[in-house]
């Protein structure tokens, strides 16, 4: 028998260890709108987004195929059959998440990085209601309570913005709202297929698919696929090694311990890490109402992460064929 107390302790290094992943995936995809401002420097929102989707591909999915040839024992993913609801769940990643890059990737042309994200960061709302309305996932008072207070931070970081907004800002606003629900749809199936598929696995899938689809509209609509000066090649490596393959890629790594609400949640940090690189890089102000903001947030997260729905303890695949699924690490 081992020890109660040693449980105790693996139990609570491996969530220490989760949230330690939670935290570098934060920083790395705050990296992203920074890229993004650079990179359309000199090239269009969909190529831009083309770029982090294809350079992704080139580097992760290069690994892949060496790990897996030089281990060939170590994968078991290709040797379980897909089921059909498997099948329908890797092409959604795809088409989902494409759109929410795009629309996000608009909305920075119009607004400001900082805006930009507080909105498309309101994505807990519609991650925590398609959990209860699609997944049956119940969420007691002290999650609920908890991402009410940090949305309310949130918001207030917004305020500011919103009494000067221009009809562009206002444009960029709807790109931005709307990119934040396709995000929290990516984050649902996201969540389902880590109970059978590696984090690596699933981006590939989200890439590949992506820059398929983006491919004719960038050649069509752009009419430049790659880039020509240094500081956008640079940025575009950024976002697809960076922000995608770290950051999101560690983000799904983590929904094996923290629910998708609760990730979804944690990300009303990010316009903490990016606002202050904005600040750093484009001179972007920081007012003491922002300050305040972000304080509000934190303690909205603190209250919230301590609830038994911020975890995938007891949580099950929604299953669409009647068997269990396996989960890949």
């Amino acid at each position: 028998m081992i020890p109660q107390n040693l449980v105790q302790l693996k139990s609570d290094r491996t969530q220490a260890l989760a949230f330690v992943t939670l935290c570098l995936a934060l920083l790395s995809v705050s990296f992203a709108p920074i890229f993004i401002r650079w990179s359309e420097t000199d090239l269009g929102a969909n190529g831009t987004v083309f770029n982090r989707l294809f350079f992704f591909v080139v580097f992760f999915g290069t690994g892949k195929l060496i790990s897996q040839r030089l281990t060939p024992a170590a994968s078991t993913e290709e040797a379980l059959p897909f089921t059909r609801r498997q099948w329908l769940l890797l092409g959604s990643v795809g088409v989902v998440s494409i759109t929410s890059l795009v629309l996000w990737a608009i909305s920075l042309e119009y607004t400001t990085v900082a805006k930009s994200m507080l909105l498309n960061n309101l994505t807990p709302i519609f991650t925590t209601l398609g959990s209860w309305l699609f997944l049956r996932r119940q969420f007691d008072n002290k999650f609920l309570i908890g991402m009410a207070i940090a949305l309310a931070g949130a918001i207030a970081l917004g305020l500011e913005d919103l009494n000067d907004a221009s009809a562009g800002s206002l444009t960029g606003d709807i790109y931005a709202l709307l990119s934040a629900i396709f995000l929290g749809t990516y984050f649902l199936i996201v969540e389902q297929l880590r109970f059978r598929f590696s984090a690596t696995t699933i981006l590939l899938w989200r890439c590949i698919i992506g820059s398929i689809l983006l491919l004719p509209v960038v050649l069509l609509v752009e009419g430049q696929l790659f880039p020509t000066t240094t500081t956008a090649w640079l940025a575009a490596i950024g976002l697809g090694v960076i922000s995608e393959g770290l950051g999101q890629r560690l983000l799904a790594e983590s929904m094996d311990k923290f629910s998708s609400s609760f990730v979804s949640l944690f990300l009303l940090l990010e316009p903490i890490v990016s606002a202050m690189l904005a600040w750093a890089i484009f001179l972007e102000a920081i007012s003491p109402v922002t300050w305040l903001g972000f304080a509000v947030v934190l303690s909205g997260i603190y209250l919230a992460q301590s609830s038994q729905a911020a975890t995938q303890k007891d949580l099950q695949p929604a299953s669409g064929d009647g068997s269990p699924t396996s989960s890949v690490k």
